[in-house]
């Protein structure tokens, strides 16, 4: 008799439990989950793809020891900016002083003896016609003095040519841009291998650009996207066609870009077409050989379903959205989801134009709930609040 007693009184106690329901210990109500909500809406999103490509100078000018000889000054600070014009090296110029001092000696003899021809012919040209000397002496007195004027042009062409290799010892900034690590010193001799050839570089960078490359298939549906906008007009004017760029760290260059150039071929061995884009670069920050990421516009999806990306909830591959369905109950939706850009992600199905979606409070709520809904109070996403 005494389990017994003690068996009813268990089963009274959880009968008057249970009869409680979502009761306070004051024995009212408690009110609906208040939860932030957004309201689906559509809008034209553009979709854009990212490609790796390697930055450059607008133009890299290597700097080339053209003659040979011992390197003697270097007369920059390597890493810093330097001016078209600026002297950058020198070489030893005795040689070539002494070339230029030969040259100049043959050229002399050559006119001099050009003097004496033209002379000669001048003496003999009267007496010819008087028929005081022979037409064989006319004729060579005429033959050596068109040898010595050749032989002027080329000793001219010699002095001319000894002059540009004495020009060679000095070697000048071609263009305004930053100069990099000299590859030989003072002492050394350059101009010939295995010794430096290519003693610098000197890149002009802003602006800077960017090379990449696309896969076949991407370079048609990009050619037929801006056929397409060219039929419509929209070229000239359309930002979105703006290239972004994007650093190592993950960060955004301030600068927009856009094409320049391209190969005129698909590369056959890795069936990629080449692309360069040009980037401003005030502030020079970015510099030739960094690795970098194109974002490119790739289309545009006209009036898609846009949700912000947190309010879609993932469950073993399964997306869902908390719908605040009639009488502010929730309703569970599996929803088809499509790209993703920045914070808004594109449903394909599931949920329509208009619908109230539950932005905050998504770990508190279930199916069938009663809720309180009331605007999300923070959201980076564009969708329109309720």
């Amino acid at each position: 008799m005494a389990i017994r007693k003690r068996l009813w009184l268990s089963v009274a106690i959880t009968l008057q439990i249970i009869g409680c329901g979502p009761a306070d210990q004051n024995g009212k109500t408690p009110p609906p989950l208040a939860v932030g909500v957004v309201e689906v809406q559509r809008q034209d999103v553009p979709l854009f793809v990212e490609l790796v490509g390697t930055t450059m100078g607008a133009q890299d000018v290597p700097i080339r020891a053209r003659v040979e000889g011992f390197l003697e000054t270097m007369n920059f600070r390597e890493g810093g900016f330097v001016s078209k014009g600026d002297l950058l090296y020198t070489i030893d110029a005795l040689p070539f002083q002494a070339k230029l001092v030969e040259a100049q000696s043959k050229l002399a003899t050559a006119q001099t003896n050009l003097v004496k021809a033209s002379s000669d012919l001048a003496r003999i040209k009267p007496l010819a016609e008087m028929d005081a000397v022979s037409q064989q002496d006319l004729d060579g007195a005429v033959a050596m003095e068109a040898a010595g004027r050749s032989s002027v042009r080329a000793a001219e062409a010699a002095v001319q040519l000894a002059e540009i290799d004495m020009s060679y010892t000095r070697l000048i900034a071609p263009i305004d841009g930053l100069i990099g690590l000299s590859k030989a010193r003072p002492g050394e001799f350059v101009g010939r291998d295995p010794n430096p050839v290519v003693l610098n570089t000197l890149s002009d960078i802003d602006p800077i650009r960017v090379r990449f490359s696309i896969a076949e298939r991407e370079y048609l549906e990009f050619a037929r996207t801006y056929m397409k906008d060219k039929e419509r007009g929209d070229v000239a004017d359309n930002r979105s066609r703006d290239l972004v760029l994007l650093l190592a760290d993950g960060s955004e260059h301030t600068e927009l870009g856009s094409v320049i150039a391209s190969a005129q071929a698909i590369d056959p061995d890795t069936g990629t077409y080449t692309i360069e884009a040009s980037f401003p670069n005030p502030q020079k920050l970015v510099l030739p050989g960094q690795f970098a990421r194109v974002r490119a516009p790739h289309t545009t999806l006209k009036g898609a379903l846009v949700v912000p990306r947190r309010a879609v909830n993932e469950i073993q591959g399964l997306f869902q959205i908390f719908v605040v369905a009639d009488g502010n109950t929730i309703e569970v939706r599996e929803v088809t989801t499509g790209p993703i850009v920045g914070n808004l992600m594109v449903i394909e199905n599931g949920v329509s134009d208009g619908e109230t979606i539950v932005l905050e409070g998504l770990q508190k709520v279930r199916e069938g709930m009663v809720v309180a809904p009331r605007p999300a109070t923070t959201t980076s996403s564009p969708a329109r609040q309720m």
